[in-house]
């Protein structure tokens, strides 16, 4: 009898030359249901139906394909049992030797950004994952193949053992099969969460694969490893690496501060509000700035904390071109990204070979939740990325801001959100003057803001990320020159800061909404 293969493959990648290989060199005789039969058929391979192979005609539009005894059976048979062997002959089923099944490709819908839930369900495989299951189950006797890259492994599996696959490629591969069934319904859960119940529920599932070691964590005797949530490469699996040495532990905690910053000024449809250009450092930034063009913008930031800046992580909002390009050689920094990069501009960035050079598209794209380690479990939290919306702010003093203010307070709040608590953020002219960042106190991290800011406080704002429980704050501002100051609001002594600004004179106004960031 000749050995039996069923392939049934929603990505064809290397189907057809592994088809071909199978029945060419091994005598195989392959078993496939739907579009890969007729894909081997349009290659002149023999291949007989999934339906034809059981008697059973495909029904529900395709919904019933392969549940069927003689597929099961065949993949869940022990040829070596006596019971077993005398099931598979009296219901006229055959051992199969071979799986090669991936699944319907549901990730990569349900990021469509017009999809419904209907279609996201119809991308549910039900065949699919029952026949991976079964055949990584009886990994003892069957192999299973659920990803096109393992097929060159396979072939040269073959080639070493006269034919078949030995115990270990077998029980690896049924390692992988089970990571990639447990990864598609981790996918699932997650979606069909957030569209039918956004609230935290009661089990919480992380799916990661694809692991990338680093060369080691935020210091040299800390092992460490990047791992890719999902199957899809989104976010920075996703960006190019134009130049430059490896992403380090401490570079991609990095860069995902300041994207999370820079995403503060990219439309919804991907492109930039207004030319930004935010400067981190230790995840927190260092210098954030708007401009006219995309130098202009990063000269400033730059100009706003130079000394903090070498050494920096760069994000900017829109592509490199030659101008900023030849401003980011004139200092030590250790990684850029951007959503596009010129060629000119790469050309002049070549000339700093350690610099970490990054395209990243897709800058909006955020992590859902936020996910930290304690002892004995994890803390879970939606992430805090909802739009800032001034038009539901509250002027709470008799002095009401300019639209200039009110523009620089809505600058000084996307950024303060993004700044580690206690924060206080003083802008001027869409540049970030003075940042206080993580201290103890409030009105600690706004004398270090202050003491930073300098002269460039008289005629700035400010933004706290937290409430402000007493006037001190207030008056530091004060006294500094700050002219406007934007705050959540809520403390039980609101009115002590309200009654402290209206005497001097200063704007307040209230978001209604807390940012700390630990």
């Amino acid at each position: 009898m000749a050995p039996l293969a069923l392939l049934s493959v929603s990505d064809k990648t290397g189907i057809i030359d592994l088809a071909r290989t199978l029945i060419e060199q091994y005598g195989f005789e392959i078993v496939s249901s739907g579009g890969t039969a007729t894909a081997l058929k349009d290659a002149g391979l023999p291949v007989t139906k999934v339906s034809e192979y059981t008697g059973a005609p495909e029904i529900l539009g395709g919904r019933v394909k392969t549940l069927h005894p003689k597929i099961h059976g065949g993949i869940l048979s022990r040829p070596d049992l006596p019971a077993d062997a005398e099931d598979l002959e009296t219901n006229a089923i055959n051992p199969i030797s071979v799986i090669v099944v991936n699944l319907y490709p549901f990730e990569q819908t349900v990021l469509k950004p017009d999809v419904t839930v209907d279609q996201a369900i119809e991308q549910i495989d039900i065949g699919g994952p029952s026949m991976i299951r079964g055949a990584a189950k009886n990994h003892q006797y069957i192999t299973v193949l659920s990803n096109p890259s393992q097929y060159d492994e396979f072939v040269a599996e073959l080639a070493l053992n006269g034919g078949t696959t030995t115990l270990t490629f077998r029980q690896r591969m049924a390692m992988g099969a089970f990571h990639h069934t447990a990864n598609y319904d981790a996918a699932i859960s997650r979606y069909l969460r957030q569209q039918f119940d956004p609230t935290l529920a009661s089990t919480y599932t992380l799916m990661c694969s694809d692991a990338k070691p680093l060369r080691y964590g935020e210091n040299p005797h800390q092992p460490a490893t990047w791992y890719q949530t999902g199957t899809t490469p989104r976010g920075w699996s996703a960006a190019q690496q134009l130049q430059g040495k490896e992403l380090s532990y401490n570079n991609l905690l990095d860069l995902e501060a300041a994207r999370s910053i820079v995403a503060e000024f990219v439309s919804d449809r991907g492109t930039a509000t207004v030319p930004t250009a935010v400067i981190v450092k230790h995840n927190n930034p260092c210098g954030v700035a708007t401009g006219a063009t995309l130098a202009e913008a990063y000269d400033r930031a730059f100009q706003a904390d130079a000394t903090s800046a070498f050494g920096g992580i760069v994000a900017l909002n829109a592509p490199i071109d030659l101008d900023t390009a030849n401003l980011l050689t004139n200092t030590f920094l250790e990684c850029v990204v951007a959503p596009a990069c010129l060629k000119s501009a790469a050309e002049v960035l070549a000339k700093k070979t350690n610099l970490r050079v990054l395209v990243l598209p897709d800058l909006r794209f955020g992590a859902v939740e936020t996910v930290k380690t304690i002892a004995g479990g994890v803390l879970v939290q939606r992430s805090d990325d909802a739009p800032v919306q001034p038009e539901t702010w509250q002027v709470v003093t008799s002095a009401q801001p300019t639209a200039a203010q009110m523009s620089e307070l809505v600058f000084a709040w996307k950024v303060c959100r993004h700044v580690k608590s206690n924060a206080i953020t003083v802008t001027k002219d869409g540049v970030t003057v003075g940042i206080g960042a993580g201290q103890m106190n409030r009105v600690g991290s706004a004398q270090i803001a202050f003491a930073q800011a300098g002269e460039l406080a008289q005629g700035a704002v400010l933004a706290s990320d937290g409430f402000l429980p007493f006037d001190d704050t207030v008056r530091a501002a004060a006294a500094a020159g700050i002219t406007a100051i934007v705050q959540p609001g809520g403390s039980k002594r609101d009115e002590d800061s309200i009654k402290a600004a209206d005497e001097l004179g200063i704007v307040m106004v209230f978001t209604g909404v807390r940012h700390f960031l630990h």
